[in-house]
């Protein structure tokens, strides 16, 4: 039996020729569509512990070769400012993991404080600073998307952030991003 011919059973079931050229075409998308993998995050969240996380996983994943963009919206946009991702703050209250009690961190001041405390720690280990994982990032081909809509909330202007941080990016490409990842992180 040719495998070019056309199915005469009198049954539904596609013929030995079909079957051969939906695999065909199903490998050729699958090939398509798996070349490179790709990693969509949400960054909300703008303290200095809060930064290191969406930066530390956007270079490792286009390290191992995936394709990564990282979503800032709200307070998360400040990482990508130049001036404010310079002056980012570590709080002392509501973090469970902090050192001390909350109501001492309530005192004025525990947040300079341990904001200082952070960055030596930072310094002393030679850990990237911010600007340093921005940029590694940005070398790598990850893209930094800063939401127009909280660029509009905020007042910022779009000169006001790092160089390559794609501006202009709202909810729905956001989302359409994200519906195409492998991977999909709110951070």
């Amino acid at each position: 039996m040719s495998t070019d011919t056309p199915n005469t059973t009198g049954d539904d079931a596609p013929s030995r020729a079909e079957l051969v050229s939906r695999i065909e075409e199903l490998e050729n998308q699958l090939t398509e569509e798996d070349s490179q993998p790709k990693m969509s995050i949400i960054a909300t969240k703008g303290t200095l512990d809060m930064a290191y996380p969406p930066l530390i996983l956007a270079s490792t994943a286009a390290a191992f070769g995936y394709e990564v963009t990282v979503f800032h919206t709200f307070w998360g946009l400040d990482i990508l400012h130049k001036e404010r991702s310079k002056q980012l703050k570590l709080s002392a209250v509501g973090n469970p993991s902090m050192p001390m009690p909350n109501v001492v961190g309530t005192l004025p001041g525990m947040d300079r404080l341990t904001t200082a405390m952070m960055e030596k720690k930072i310094d002393a280990n030679d850990t990237a600073t911010i600007e340093e994982l921005i940029q590694t990032s940005l070398d790598m081909g990850v893209e930094f998307q800063a939401c127009q809509m909280t660029i509009d909330l905020m007042d910022y202007d779009e000169d006001d952030f790092h160089d390559g941080v794609t501006t202009g990016v709202g909810a729905a490409t956001a989302i359409q991003d994200m519906a195409d990842a492998d991977i999909q992180l709110l951070i």
